[in-house]
């Protein structure tokens, strides 16, 4: 009995006759949907073609993440500006114009791991776990800043 779950799920082919160019070459490689976790640089995350079978290009893909995972987290905070505007109504569009990037970098993020990359995974989790820690961190420093009367040296 075979595991068919854990083996990749080739993609469909497009229908119509001209919807492919001559010069469209698609290899099976490029159409593989994996349905279980797997390590390796061969994967598709966010867009099609990238990071296309290159070790520095998943490097860089990596990072990516690691960053949109961490900014996720930093801007989970809501922005100190907003609160020093007078008129609530900019305050409010600052604070909605936040939640709007972080939402959009969390889809990102999430959008990532559903490429079932494990590498891609353990750095979306480091990433948002670095960016915790980061608020945590600055969110005790003000609190000791505000008991004391002076900045404490991070």
């Amino acid at each position: 009995m075979s595991h068919q779950h854990d083996m990749p799920m080739p993609m469909p082919m497009p229908m119509s006759p001209g919807s492919m160019s001559n010069n469209d070459t698609m290899n099976m490689k490029d159409m593989v949907m994996h349905m279980s976790f797997y390590w390796g640089k061969d994967a598709t995350i966010l867009f099609q073609g990238w990071p296309n079978h290159s070790l520095p290009m998943y490097i860089l893909s990596l990072f990516f993440v690691f960053l949109l995972s961490l900014a996720t987290e930093v801007l989970s905070v809501s922005p100190a500006a907003a609160k020093q505007w007078t008129s609530p109504v900019a305050g409010g569009l600052i604070q909605a114009g936040v939640y709007a990037l972080r939402t959009a970098l969390a889809y990102m993020v999430m959008l990532s791991v559903m490429s079932f990359n494990l590498g891609i995974f353990v750095v979306a989790v480091a990433g948002h776990t670095v960016g915790f820690f980061l608020v945590k961190c600055r969110a005790a420093a003000a609190r000791e800043e505000d008991a004391t009367g002076f900045t404490p040296k991070v």
